[in-house]
């Protein structure tokens, strides 16, 4: 999938998305986590094609697999199956690539590093626990899965929304970024519920971009419900604060009856004084 992108040859990045240049195509700068996705990828490939015994191994214990109830339970296989491709189809590994490779430097720039990788993870894990609960509910068979598509395509999703001005290939033709996420989510589910040749992967894919989409669109819900939480949290730590310390000065008022003054450690001296100022603040609002 080659993206066109408008605005990659701009110095600074958040000018880049509010201007509006001519479209020209230019290649991505690659961003450290995109590098080291297209290294572990491709260096897997390479491995698997070139050493059999290690193939063998590597597909029997880290391919999604939902052909025993044992192997689906191992959850490692969430994440390690984004990372494996069919050997045999080798334009499966090209096609992933070329979309990790154009569409992650912008969604890393964006966001940082660090939300990238988990958001990449994700849409392959929501994409590998979809095709599952296909499965387990009998619409799907029982069966194996490799590749990054989901990945790939919650990454689609995610540009198609935060920025539109993208242009892809799809197939042959340069289409509107939006206009492809519709196109695709429409053919996927079409084949998924119609039993096609790979409904299973199609299952993922269209999980990885649902994943995506919703991801983004929730971003700014998610956001404000965090900031709540968080004043929320502030507000009932102060009233345990203030609590306590009304606590801790009855404590040392009932110590002043007893024993006078005089008795207070500098510590109780200390916050007596803290709280009497406090009570003062109070009293002029």
């Amino acid at each position: 999938m080659g993206l066109y992108d408008r605005d990659y040859t701009q110095a600074d990045f958040h000018s880049q998305y509010r201007s509006s240049p001519q479209m020209r195509f230019s290649l991505p700068k690659l961003t450290p986590v995109v590098k080291w996705l297209l290294i572990a990828n491709l260096s897997i490939y390479a491995a698997v094609i070139l050493i059999r015994p290690l193939a063998v191994f590597i597909y029997e214990w880290f391919q999604l697999d939902t052909t025993t109830f044992a192997r689906a339970a191992q959850i490692w296989r969430l994440i390690s199956y984004q990372f494996l491709h069919d050997p045999i189809k080798i334009f499966h590994i090209i096609i992933n690539m070329i979309g990790l490779y154009f569409l992650g430097p912008r969604l890393e720039g964006f966001w940082g590093s660090k939300k990238f990788l988990s958001f990449y993870l994700g849409c392959g894990v929501a994409g590998a626990l979809f095709y599952m609960f296909l499965v387990a509910i009998g619409f799907l068979p029982q069966g194996t899965m490799v590749g990054a598509s989901g990945a790939i395509l919650g990454l689609l999703a995610a540009c198609a929304i935060l920025f539109p001005q993208f242009v892809v290939f799809l197939f042959i033709f340069p289409v509107p970024i939006r206009l492809a996420a519709v196109i695709l989510t429409i053919a996927y589910f079409f084949y998924v519920i119609t039993g096609a040749p790979n409904a299973g992967g199609h299952a993922c894919h269209l999980a990885g971009m649902g994943a995506g989409a919703v991801y983004v669109l929730s971003e700014s819900w998610r956001r404000n419900l965090k900031e709540k939480m968080t004043a929320g949290y502030k507000w009932e730590k102060k009233i345990n604060q203030q609590r306590n310390l009304q606590v801790e000065v009855d404590r040392i008022l009932e110590k002043v009856h007893r024993s006078g003054i005089h008795s207070l450690t500098y510590k109780e001296k200390k916050i007596l004084k803290q709280a009497t100022k406090a009570e003062k603040m109070r009293n002029k609002l």
